[in-house]
Formats: structure tokens, C-alpha cells, sequence
């Protein structure tokens, strides 16, 4: 492109980065990688003469042949100083005097610096708290939990995504009542690959129950590629607040790179021994990429002692116990009238949730940074209230 013809920003929009050099072949490169990352940036031949000019962008590019010119700019922090060599020490002079917080060379720094710029547009902070559901047998109910899970998260002020990752599930947009809303599905997103945005993401997905959703269309092409499942997750990270996944039993690739994303997971095991069985499948496939996984025991209708008791299902699975859902007689009933799970603040389910979420609040987990949390023992957990048993929720060893 000629000078004319570049992109360059003029000066009137915000937000997008700032490159200084006056090297033909560097300013194209660098361009081009502003495009790939949807970044509009502005372009000088010097140290900006407003103070302002200088410190308000999100990211500074200085190319090697400016940086001599920069002397006296204020210190700032994501400043990177691109040359031919990075380990020349002229230029890692010149990046010191700047302090620079990295010096590298392209191509060799390309894609490392994409997301860095895509980083700094995007204005990323800490990566979002990640909860994947699993149900332990057919029929344990686990898409109902991930959507109360979502919906409570929701109530309570934590901007919340919830992900269907499981293709044959029916539609977690059908049953919070969504299916007919406008947005994109999983479909739109097979062919993702690298880094999909995060913003771009969320504005293009259903909104419901003040939150987004991604779930599944009504074709019959139900595969999720494991590159796309590993962008979509990580672009949901990127924006931060709660993620909820609902994941199906079977561990496939694709499932495999969710879990992967995934903090804390909670296998959902009806308090039945068949159901144990099958459960302690499900879980030797989880563990297998997935590091935290907790049972929640479900309760069936009419227990009254008959079933196992929780801290033996969590004995036997040789997993924490995050907590029990007691049975509740109108879900059924609601949600085929169109009331999303965890709507009834006072059910059992609802109670579940809000224990939940709050747990991770006071041990310092909520949402805004990747999960440091673990459980308790097999079999342990916190003391139950008002009729719905707690999850346990503590600090340390997560996946980030």
C-alpha cells in the first residue's frame, strides 16, 4: 500500500494503538498486524508533542530507527520497541532508556505481538472465572444446573456467559426459553481459529436473562472443531466476570480443549448407586485434563433417607464434595411453562447457586481472574443452610 492507501488512525476515534517509526517496511508489517487484530492505530515519526498524545493509547510500538528521538518521554507502561535484531545491544540500550517492557524482532514476534495488540485494544484484564458442568449420568440434570448456575451468577451482578458445549444436548437457548432470539450459534464459530474476540463474541451472541448465551442452532451438523472450541473458550475467558460450560460425559477433543479452559468442574450425581457407577466414568475422563473436580450430589424426588447420602457418593467417587441440590418439585413444571432454572430465588436449586457464588466471593474468587480454589477432602464440605447443603469453597490450585 502506498501511505494514502494505509488504514491509519485519524485521530478522532480512541482506543487503538499508537506506532512510531518512519521505516517503510516496519510501518507495513505493523499495520498488518494492527488489521489482523481489528485495531485502528495512529501513526507518528516522533515523541507526540502533546503529553497526552503519548501516554493515552493503550499500547506504544516504537520502531528501533525513532527510538533514539524518544528520549525525555515519560515513563508509561506497554511500550514495545521492535527492530531488525532484538538482541542488539544498541537497541536493547534504547529500550531500556525507554522502559520498554519487551524488545523483539519481526517476523520471529508476529503472533506475539497480534495479541498483544488485540490485548491492549481489547483492554483485557484479569481472565474470567470458569465453571464447567458435567452430568455424572444421563439425565443428572446438568444443563439445568449450568443454567441456574448462569442465571443466579446474572442476578447477582457478575457479567456471565454461559457456553453449551455439549452438540447433542437439545439447546441450552431452549431452555431458558431463547431459542427464537436473535444471534449467533455455535455454527457461526466452527471455522474459528487463533484469536476470535472477545467483545466481537459476546455482542454477537443471544442475550437472555441478562446474559449472553452460546448454544446450538437447530441443524443437524452438531461438531464442534477442537481449534474452535479452543478460540471461543479463550475469548470468553478474555472478557472476564463468570463462564459456565455445560459439558457432555464423553471426553472427545473437542471437549478436551474445554476442559482445559476450565477451573473448577462439578460432576452432578444423582444420589443413586448406578448413578455412581456411571459417574465414576465420567470422571476418570475429566480428570484426565481437568484438575479440579467436585461432586454435587442431586437429590431424587421422595429420598427421605432411601438414597445414598451425599459424603458417601463423594467417598466413593474420591472427589470434594461441592454441595447437595435437594429435589424440587415445580421445576419440572416451570420450565415448560418457560421460567429459566434458578429463577425461583427461594427453590432449592436457586439456594444451591447463590451458596455457591458466594463462597467463591469470600474466598477471594469472583469471577475476575482465573480460579485459585480447591476443595475439601472426599466427603467433606461446608455446613449446610436453610436446607441446601453449601459448597465447599477454599484458596489454592486452580487452573489459570
Amino acid at each position: 500500500m502506498t501511505p494514502s492507501e494505509r488504514p491509519v488512525h485519524t485521530g478522532e476515534e480512541r482506543g487503538g494503538p499508537l506506532i512510531i517509526t518512519e521505516d517503510e517496511r516496519l510501518l507495513d508489517d505493523l499495520l498488518r498486524l494492527c488489521a489482523a487484530a481489528g485495531a485502528l492505530p495512529e501513526v507518528a515519526h516522533g515523541l507526540p508533542a502533546r503529553k497526552g498524545d503519548w501516554e493515552a493509547p493503550p499500547l506504544v510500538i516504537v520502531g528501533a530507527d525513532c527510538a533514539p528521538r524518544m528520549r525525555g518521554a515519560g515513563r508509561r507502561a506497554g511500550v514495545i520497541l521492535t527492530g531488525q535484531d532484538a538482541d542488539d545491544p544498541v537497541v536493547l540500550r534504547l529500550a531500556v532508556a525507554l522502559g520498554a517492557e519487551r524488545v523483539l524482532a519481526l517476523p520471529d514476534g508476529e503472533r506475539w505481538l497480534a495479541d498483544r495488540i488485540a490485548d491492549a485494544v481489547e483492554g483485557v484484564g484479569p481472565p474470567a472465572l470458569t465453571v464447567g458442568v458435567i452430568g455424572g449420568c444421563g439425565g443428572a440434570g446438568a444443563s439445568t444446573l449450568a443454567g441456574a448456575l448462569a442465571v443466579t451468577a446474572a442476578r447477582t451482578g457478575r457479567r456471565t456467559l454461559l457456553v453449551d458445549g455439549d452438540p447433542l444436548g437439545g439447546g441450552l437457548d431452549v431452555l431458558l426459553g431463547g431459542e427464537k432470539e436473535k444471534g449467533l450459534r455455535w455454527p457461526a464459530f466452527a471455522e474459528s481459529r487463533g484469536r476470535v474476540a472477545c467483545g466481537a463474541l459476546a455482542e454477537s451472541l443471544p442475550r437472555l436473562h441478562s446474559f449472553r448465551v452460546l448454544s446450538w442452532d437447530r441443524g443437524s451438523d452438531a461438531v464442534i472443531p477442537p481449534p474452535a472450541m479452543r478460540a471461543v473458550m479463550a475469548a470468553a475467558r478474555r472478557r472476564g466476570g463468570v463462564v459456565v460450560v455445560d459439558l457432555p460425559r464423553r471426553v472427545d477433543a473437542a471437549v478436551a480443549e474445554a476442559l482445559a479452559q476450565v477451573d473448577m468442574g462439578l460432576l452432578l450425581v444423582p444420589t443413586e448407586l448406578r448413578a455412581v457407577a456411571a459417574a465414576q466414568r465420567v470422571a476418570a475422563g475429566a480428570q484426565k485434563v481437568l484438575g479440579d473436580l467436585r461432586v454435587v450430589a442431586r437429590g431424587a424426588p421422595g429420598r427421605h433417607g432411601h438414597g445414598l447420602p451425599p459424603d458417601e457418593i463423594a467417598r466413593l467417587m474420591e472427589l470434594p464434595l461441592a454441595g447437595e441440590v435437594p429435589w424440587e418439585a415445580g421445576l419440572l413444571v416451570d420450565l415448560s411453562r418457560g421460567v429459566p432454572p434458578g429463577a425461583q430465588v427461594r427453590g432449592p436449586l436457586a439456594r444451591f447457586c447463590t451458596a455457591f457464588w458466594d463462597r467463591l466471593t469470600e474466598s477471594g474468587v469472583d469471577g475476575g481472574g482465573p480460579a485459585s480454589v480447591t476443595g475439601t477432602g472426599p466427603g467433606q464440605s461446608a455446613e449446610p443452610g436453610a436446607g441446601v447443603r453449601e459448597p465447599a469453597v477454599g484458596r489454592g490450585g486452580g487452573r489459570g
